[in-house]
């Protein structure tokens, strides 16, 4: 009997780093599953050629959601008019994803091959608003109140949210795009909802880097597993790799993360988290996370 079809995810693989690309070309085939790229491939288009030459022939079908790595655009890439920033810069990746076959948040969302009843795979892009931030903190003072504990984001000078006025305001757009599209989706159908960032702000557990939180999500999408069909929640950005479940559904952080944050003896075979078939075992309504070492 032929094994079961099955659909893995991982994020952060920053090819940028000679471990993380190294690794890479190691990885096992996989000709019947599928994987989605849960954003932070790399920085520049090379790191896209390379993970995805490789990853096509190793998989049957690939899903990518962009990361704030992917999107930045490097000092280096600048060049009066043929800089490529903001939008423009997404577009660029998924007109690249679309040159190897790879889904995006631009296609129409997928319906799984390897489950019985109807699954759909919506790979989404959503950005962050600083909203992940104590309430006491007015949104202009975010930025310095992160770095009164010598906190930063690259991202304040390589993610340019042209033509948008801010980051914010590419975020608000992108969630209100997705949120009409989710709205569409029979109540029947059983939601895989795919994104970078966290969509819901408890799950963000940063103890060494607190307030690094700012930009990590928006509190836009804190309700969705909720308000619409959703069993799994697939996301990385954090490098904190666990299991979590809220209100029943399951939530997946599937980061690999910069090379001193993985065991190079498990390979990054030893990181795809499988997301169907539904891991055996029991499935609580809350629990604490399931950490992945």
């Amino acid at each position: 009997m032929e094994p079961a079809m099955k659909l893995y995810a991982i994020s952060d693989l920053h090819v940028g780093e000679q471990a993380n690309k190294q690794a890479l070309a190691a990885l096992p085939t996989y000709p019947n599953d599928w994987l989605i790229l849960a954003g932070d491939i790399g920085e520049t288009t090379d790191h896209f050629h390379y993970a995805f030459s490789l990853l096509s022939q190793r998989f049957k079908q690939l899903l990518w959601v962009p990361g704030n790595h992917d999107l930045w655009t490097l000092p280096s890439q600048l060049s009066g008019h043929d800089e490529v920033r903001g939008e423009a810069k997404y577009h660029q990746l998924v007109a690249l994803c679309r040159d190897y076959g790879v889904l995006t948040p631009e296609d129409p969302y997928i319906l799984w091959p390897g489950a019985e009843k109807s699954v759909l795979l919506a790979p989404l892009f959503l950005l962050y608003d600083y909203s992940f931030r104590p309430d006491d903190i007015p949104l202009e003072q975010v930025v310095s109140w992160a770095e009164e504990k010598k906190m930063a984001c690259a991202d304040e000078d390589l993610l340019y949210p042209d033509p948008y006025p801010s980051r914010s305001a590419w975020c608000e757009a992108r969630c209100r795009l997705t949120e009409k599209r989710l709205q569409q989706v029979p109540s029947s159908t059983s939601l895989i909802l795919i994104n970078h960032f966290p969509l819901h702000e408890s799950l963000v557990r940063l103890y060494r880097i607190p307030r690094f939180s700012p930009w990590c999500g928006t509190r836009y999408t804190h309700d969705w597993h909720r308000r619409f069909p959703v069993s799994v929640v697939v996301s990385g950005h954090l490098h904190m790799r666990a299991t979590d479940y809220r209100d029943g559904v399951r939530f997946e952080e599937v980061s690999l993360g910069y090379s001193a944050q993985w065991a190079r003896n498990k390979g990054i075979e030893g990181y795809l988290r499988q997301i169907l078939p539904e891991p055996q075992g029991p499935r609580p309504r809350d629990a604490g996370p399931i950490w992945h070492m």
